[in-house]
């Protein structure tokens, strides 16, 4: 009886003994091949990470997600497979490249010439009238305050982008839309000349440029631009015109309607700058096209980019921060010219409470904008 249990026991032990070689030689092989691999496979086959909020650029998801990475030494191994599990990135409205690039960006257009400002520096500008507090910050503040809040502005795009140094600019509404016909029956108001002199005179002081720009009422571009070739002949004075005011076709009073402009308009401008560079043997001149609405331009494809004029697409509408990024893909992205611009409204944009878009979040838009006007 004791010789049949003793027998029944060995034969236990041994059916057991694979099962316990297998798992000695697991336990050996983790200790013993250094194969480290093996110590993070859970987290190989872990689901990646995503972005808590569609702000989260790719350098911002990898810092994220550090604190969950693997040693170094397991990383080292895992760089292959690790390729294919980097979580799609998420982008807010206008920032995403492969939607910019669908769209052509960057366009193809002639090499900048010899005094071009653009693509190499980013323009930030004052925006307004002096004899208006409520039409921007160029008038809403006194000459010196304006000019060292611009200066502050100006400082932190640069820290913002190092890469691009910035050039300060006054934008001066030198012809604004009226509510009224005024004598001339057009709704748009010339400023005087001296007031326009004293303005060039603060952009001078400042080493920076001045825009002049100009809302048309229903009055025509044609008539009315080739009254400020005596201005725009110096080298540091440039122009923007804003489709919004421009209200011939409607007839309708200024405020009351957007306007709009056709490419034929603007190519109608953008040759006037050209021949003046030619003129003048000036460099090239940076022209500003307002821009937040479908009509505000219409025809965009036949607009015509010449050498000696740099075009800006210019995003000219206020609101919340996504609402802005919306316009911006939509009507600055969706339909490239040359180069873009983005307008930040100091009140406006931050009326109902929303922040401030900051240059770093700016930055983030692709393409970039490489002129910024403060309103």
């Amino acid at each position: 009886m004791k010789n049949s249990r003793i027998s029944m026991l060995i034969r236990k032990v041994f059916s057991l003994l694979p099962a316990l070689l297998i798992l000695l030689h697991a336990l050996t092989g983790c200790a013993d091949n250094g194969n480290t691999s093996q110590l993070v496979k859970p987290a190989q086959n872990a689901a990646p990470a995503t972005p808590a909020t569609a702000s989260f650029t790719r350098k911002s998801s990898a810092t994220r997600n550090a604190a969950e990475a693997p040693p170094k030494s397991a990383r080292m191994k895992n760089v292959t497979t690790a390729k294919s599990r980097v979580p799609e990135v998420e982008y807010n409205a206008g920032e995403d490249p492969e939607f910019a690039k669908r769209c052509g960006w960057p366009v193809k257009c002639p090499p900048p010439l010899p005094g071009s400002i653009l693509p190499h520096k980013r323009i930030v500008a004052y925006y307004g009238n002096p004899l208006s507090k409520r039409m921007g910050a160029l008038g809403e503040y006194p000459k010196d305050d304006m000019l060292r809040r611009l200066k502050g502005e100006t400082t932190r795009w640069e820290k913002a982008d190092p890469s691009h140094p910035v050039q300060p600019a006054l934008h001066l509404i030198a012809v604004v839309a009226q509510g009224v016909p005024g004598k001339a029956g057009k709704f748009r108001m010339i400023m005087p000349d001296a007031t326009i002199n004293q303005v060039y005179g603060w952009a001078r002081d400042a080493n920076a440029l001045l825009f002049i720009d100009i809302q048309t009422g229903h009055d025509n571009i044609r008539s009315i631009l080739p009254r400020f070739e005596w201005l725009l002949k110096n080298r540091d004075v440039h122009l923007g015109i804003d489709p919004e005011f421009n209200l011939i076709k409607s007839g309708k009073i200024p405020g009351t309607k957007i306007g709009t402009y056709d490419a034929a308009d603007i190519n109608y401008a953008s040759g006037f700058l050209k021949e003046l560079v030619k003129k003048y043997n000036l460099p090239p001149k940076v022209f500003i096209v307002h821009r937040f609405t479908k009509n505000g331009v219409t025809n965009v494809r036949k607009i015509v980019v010449h050498p000696e004029v740099q075009m800006v697409m210019n995003m000219d509408g206020w609101g919340a921060p996504w609402l802005k990024r919306d316009s911006y893909k939509s009507y600055e992205v969706a339909e490239p010219v040359q180069f873009t611009g983005f307008k930040l409204f100091y009140h406006n944009d931050t009326k109902k409470g929303d922040p401030l878009l900051t240059p770093k979040e700016v930055l983030r838009l692709n393409p970039q904008p490489l002129y910024i006007q403060y309103q």
